[in-house]
């Protein structure tokens, strides 16, 4: 990874901002206009030109402008990106909406895929070890997704129709040991039309039971948002499940 500039950082910062608050790709007149960066717009330009030539932004098809890539989204995601920590309101209420399903696995997963993707407006998905998939929200994803891009929404949702592939992602989770897991883009997905979706995935653990939950959702998803969300949630499954 080539080392980025304390500038650049920043410039990289603010375009993810505004590329999720839009979903729109930046040019440099919207930065200069928007955001107090204190450099002429020729500087804004040549350091964006500079981060595309490092791999952190990419062009798109239809505009000048430029959008983050995948390796643009670990930066941020490893080393800007301040996480908002969920309320102690929030924790109560998504204790008090799976509490009554804690004795039974199928009925904890089932309901808490429900809950995840009413909370978050993605689509909420858990994968076990014994073979068992659960999901909710469809239709949150035709909000979230550009009506342009319909054919990669209807390939989003042709991925529920696949255990083999959300196993394949709960093996590759397994094997990185991490906290919390994301797939972003063509290079995780292995396919250039998932090039704008992204997966956040937490394991746990019931019993004999081991599986990941998470959200499919788009690349320009609020990780800051839903990283903790998704950690908090496989820790309450966790918690509150009554193993037999």
């Amino acid at each position: 990874m080539q080392e980025l500039t304390s500038r650049q950082i920043e410039i990289l910062k603010v375009i993810i901002e505004e590329y999720t608050a839009s979903g729109e790709a930046v040019g440099s007149d919207v930065l200069e206009k928007k955001y107090k960066l204190g450099v002429s717009p020729a500087t804004i330009r040549n350091e964006m030109v500079v981060l595309a030539q490092k791999g952190y932004l990419s062009k798109t098809h239809f505009s000048a402008g430029r959008v983050p890539s995948a390796l643009g989204y670990r930066f941020y995601i490893k080393n800007i990106m301040k996480e908002k920590h969920l309320s102690t309101v929030d924790e109560v209420s998504y204790k008090n909406s799976l509490w009554d399903d804690r004795a039974t696995v199928y009925k904890l997963l089932a309901h808490g895929v429900k809950i995840l993707a009413e909370k978050t407006g993605m689509i909420a998905i858990a994968v076990t070890n014994t073979g068992d998939m659960y999901y909710s929200g469809v239709s949150n994803i035709f909000d979230q997704m550009p009506t342009d891009e319909l054919n990669v929404t209807k390939k989003m949702c042709g991925l529920l129709d696949q255990y083999s592939f959300w196993q394949q992602v709960m093996q590759r989770y397994f094997a990185t040991e991490q906290e919390v897991f994301y797939m972003l883009g063509e290079e995780d997905f292995f396919d250039p039309v998932f090039e704008p979706c992204a997966i956040v995935m937490s394991d746990f653990r019931i019993g004999d039971v081991h599986g990941v939950i998470g959200v499919l959702g788009p690349k320009r998803m609020r990780f800051d948002i839903y990283i903790p969300q998704v950690r908090y949630f496989s820790q309450l499954l966790e918690q509150i499940a009554v193993v037999k």
